[in-house]
């Protein structure tokens, strides 16, 4: 499985703040908000990740991540030189899908809540088809609207509809089989001249292969695109972390529980950061664990 982090768009909404930089790369309470859908994408296991990004982001990102090895992933980069929708990222990656199967996951994504390794499991054990992670929302007019059955078969997908006809909608997490790049060649740009990913998935939807996989009530998924949203799912993240003394999304301590980092590139890592209290977490993450043995 292979996954795709796409870090694309100017960030229009959150000017000034982005005027010289990329939104995802903007602070969530400790951490970038690009270390939320990246850490996504860990918790499946997936190791292999492109990220997609504007060509003026590219050194910034490279300069933040590397090749990935410090985590134990391997990292690639392409550019997305225009702006022509999310589905575009399959043909950009192309080469790097090649014959595998890939989520894609919209950077600025957050995921928090019991039992998601469980909705990652399912889609991720799904060979055929494609899976969109379906969560209930009070403005589902603002989102691509979803219907399913009992079967978790997806009947229905409209982008931004007048009157919905649920209250579910589709998130910015994806998963799909090796077909979606067929069929990503086959979309036509939409009335804004994009591609568009609600036309993918009525693809999927019209061979009978779209599923969906529902977040549990009192999950939290969050996707900032104003100050005031930023703001918010900043807050939580502050609260959480602090009620729990655990961090969220910490790609770190993630890449060192699954066992793709040992102790000492763990305490590594922290060392770069000593003087930081996200530093001072992931050593006490080491000297814990060892001390546990």
């Amino acid at each position: 499985m292979k996954g795709i982090v796409l870090a694309g768009g100017f960030g229009t909404h959150l000017y000034p703040m982005t005027f010289s930089g990329s939104k995802h790369l903007l602070p969530i309470y400790d951490k970038p908000l690009v270390y939320y859908s990246l850490a996504t994408l860990m918790k499946a296991d997936i190791r292999d990740v492109l990220f997609i990004v504007n060509p003026q982001d590219m050194a910034s990102y490279q300069a933040h991540f590397g090749d990935g090895s410090q985590l134990g992933l391997n990292i690639s980069y392409k550019a997305q030189v225009s702006r022509d929708g999310i589905a575009q990222a399959f043909l950009i990656g192309e080469d790097f899908i090649g014959d595998d199967r890939v989520a894609l996951i919209l950077a600025d994504s957050i995921f928090y809540g019991s039992g998601f390794d469980l909705n990652l499991r399912e889609a991720l054990d799904r060979d055929k088809g494609a899976t969109v992670f379906g969560y209930r929302v009070n403005d589902p007019e603002r989102f691509a609207v979803i219907d399913f059955g009992e079967d978790k078969k997806v009947t229905y997908i409209e982008e931004k509809p007048e009157e919905a006809r649920t209250k579910y909608v589709a998130t910015g997490l994806y998963v799909y089989d090796n077909k979606v790049v067929e069929y990503a060649k086959k979309l036509k740009p939409s009335a804004r001249g994009e591609l568009e990913i609600t036309d993918l998935n009525q693809m999927y939807l019209d061979h009978k292969q779209l599923y969906t996989t529902t977040l549990p009530e009192g999950f939290a998924w969050f996707c900032p695109r104003t100050v005031d949203e930023l703001f918010h799912a900043g807050e939580f993240i502050r609260v959480v972390q602090q009620s729990t003394g655990t961090k969220i999304a910490s790609i770190e301590e993630i890449a060192y529980r699954k066992g793709w980092i040992g102790r000492a590139q763990l305490l590594s890592l922290a060392s770069k950061i000593a003087k930081t209290e996200y530093g001072k977490y992931l050593e006490g993450i080491a000297l814990s664990t060892e001390s546990a043995k």
